[in-house]
């Protein structure tokens, strides 16, 4: 027989659950000496291989449910490297990524989907030179493990769609740019 207090038990199961507090992102940090955002830019003489020595980016990972994380990712322009100092200085300048308007690049996340059991798609907004446009970021889980973890990638960036059009007429450049990125990040140790 179904009694008052049977009742109410089966009544206050769910707002128990409900109440319990849901798993959340936590922040992570990240470990610089082993993360990396490189980039190919291939013209018609030569593959110009770079990367970005400063940036930093704000991350929350929910490794149980990765559709929780997010991440926000800032970029200082000034910090592309080709190791080439006249090309460099040519990238910063008002025909690439004119770094005195525009001294950053972002990019935040609006969205995570996990695709199969270590790959993930990270949609966001990229912002590159005062132009934002949504992009899909496809990412690789190396490895997560007791709060350390390894995620990479590799996508194509439309250069021209964010207004870094420039093309010397001896040396075309293409418009599509292979942007490499590998990021080792971690819990942050507990506060003393």
């Amino acid at each position: 027989m179904f009694t008052a207090r049977r009742l109410a038990a089966a009544l206050a199961l769910p707002m128990i659950v409900a109440a319990r507090p849901l798993p959340e992102a936590k922040p992570h940090v990240i470990d610089k000496a082993h993360s990396e955002i490189n980039f190919v830019a291939d013209s018609r003489m030569l593959s110009a291989h770079g990367f970005f020595g400063k940036w930093d980016a704000d991350v929350k990972l929910d490794a149980t449910k990765y559709e929780n994380s997010t991440i926000s990712l800032t970029i200082d322009a000034s910090s592309i490297n080709t190791r080439v100092d006249m090309r460099d200085n040519h990238l910063r300048g008002p025909d690439f990524f004119d770094v005195a308007k525009f001294p950053t690049i972002t990019f935040k996340s609006t969205g995570v989907k996990q695709t199969a059991a270590n790959k993930l798609e990270i949609t966001g907004d990229l912002t590159v030179k005062g132009v934002t446009k949504k992009i899909v970021v496809p990412a690789s889980v190396m490895f997560y493990d007791k709060g350390v973890g390894r995620f990479r990638g590799t996508l194509t960036v439309l250069r021209k769609d964010f207004g870094v059009s420039y093309d010397p007429a001896v040396n075309p450049i293409e418009n599509e740019v292979q942007v490499q990125w590998d990021i080792a990040l971690k819990e942050p140790a507990p506060a003393k």
